[in-house]
C-alpha cells in the first residue's frame, strides 16, 4: 500500500487524480468523451505509458457500475457489428504501442475523430435516404470498430470515435449510454492481459491506488446517471457533439 501512495506525490497530484475518477465515473454512465478530458491529466500524472495501466483498472471499475444500471437497456446487435474488428484493433495496437510517438498518435485519433464529426454534422443536414447508404454500408461498422479497438489500446481514447459512431445511429440516451458501456467494457476487460503481461504496465500498487478512487468514481456514475436523466434528447446530442469535439482538440494540442 505504501508504494501505491508514494505514486502521488503532493495534495495537488491527488485532488487532481480523484476528479479524475469522477468524470471517467460520470462518462461511463451517459456523458460521453467527459472522461477523455481525463486521459492527458493521467498523463501529467504518471506518464504516458503507465498511465494507460493505472487509467485501464479504473475504467473497468467505471464500466461494472455502468452495465450493472444499464444491464437490460443495450443493442447486442450493434456490439456485434463492432467488436470483430474491434479485437483487431487490439492486437494491432498491442504490437505498435512500443514504436509509435504518443504525440504522433494523439494527432491522428484526433484529426479522426474531427473528421468523423464533419461527416455526421454533413449527415444531419442531408437526406435520409444518403445517412442510411453510408450507415448501411457493409464496411461502416468495421472500419469505426478498428479505429475504437486501436485507439483504445494506444490511449484509452476510444471515446471520441464510439460517440461519432453511435451518434450516427440516432440512438436514444439511454440505449446510446447502455450500449456504449457495454462495448467498451469488452474491450477494457481484454486488455487486461495484454497490459498485465507484455507491457507491464499494470502493477499491484496501481490496483491499490485504483480502489482509493472507487468512492469517487461511485459519485461520478451517479453524477452522470442524474444529468442523462433531466437532458432532453436534443440537448444529449449537443452536449456529446461538443464534448467530442473539445476531447479531440485536447489530444491534438496536448
Amino acid at each position: 500500500m505504501s508504494e501505491a501512495l508514494q505514486l502521488i506525490s503532493s495534495p495537488y497530484g491527488w485532488a487532481l487524480y480523484f476528479s479524475c475518477a469522477i468524470l471517467i465515473g460520470m462518462s461511463k454512465t451517459g456523458i460521453q468523451n467527459i472522461g477523455t478530458l481525463a486521459v492527458p491529466l493521467f498523463a501529467l500524472l504518471f506518464g504516458a505509458k503507465y498511465s494507460t495501466g493505472i487509467v485501464l483498472i479504473l475504467l473497468c471499475f467505471a464500466d461494472l457500475v455502468a452495465v450493472i444500471y444499464y444491464r437490460k437497456a443495450f443493442l447486442w446487435s450493434e456490439i456485434k457489428k463492432l467488436l470483430p474488428l474491434a479485437l483487431v484493433g487490439l492486437v494491432v495496437g498491442l504490437l505498435l504501442g512500443n514504436y509509435i510517438n504518443d504525440k504522433t498518435f494523439k494527432t491522428v485519433i484526433g484529426v479522426c475523430i474531427i473528421t468523423g464529426m464533419g461527416i455526421m454534422i454533413w449527415m444531419e443536414r442531408t437526406s435520409k435516404e444518403r445517412q442510411d447508404r453510408l450507415i448501411e454500408n457493409k464496411w461502416y461498422s468495421p472500419v469505426f470498430g478498428f479505429i475504437m479497438g486501436f485507439s483504445t489500446m494506444i490511449g484509452n481514447a476510444a471515446g471520441p470515435a464510439l460517440s461519432v459512431y453511435m451518434l450516427s445511429k440516432r440512438l436514444n440516451k439511454i440505449t446510446f449510454a447502455a450500449t456504449s458501456a457495454w462495448f467498451i467494457m469488452i474491450l477494457n476487460f481484454t486488455k487486461i492481459p495484454l497490459q498485465a503481461f507484455v507491457w507491464h504496465n499494470i502493477s499491484w500498487s496501481g490496483i491499490y491506488l485504483n480502489l482509493l478512487a472507487l468512492p469517487f468514481i461511485l459519485l461520478g456514475g451517479f453524477i452522470g446517471i442524474k444529468i442523462v436523466k433531466i437532458l432532453p434528447e436534443q440537448q444529449f446530442r449537443y452536449l456529446i457533439m461538443t464534448l467530442v469535439v473539445i476531447s479531440a482538440i485536447l489530444l491534438i494540442i496536448l
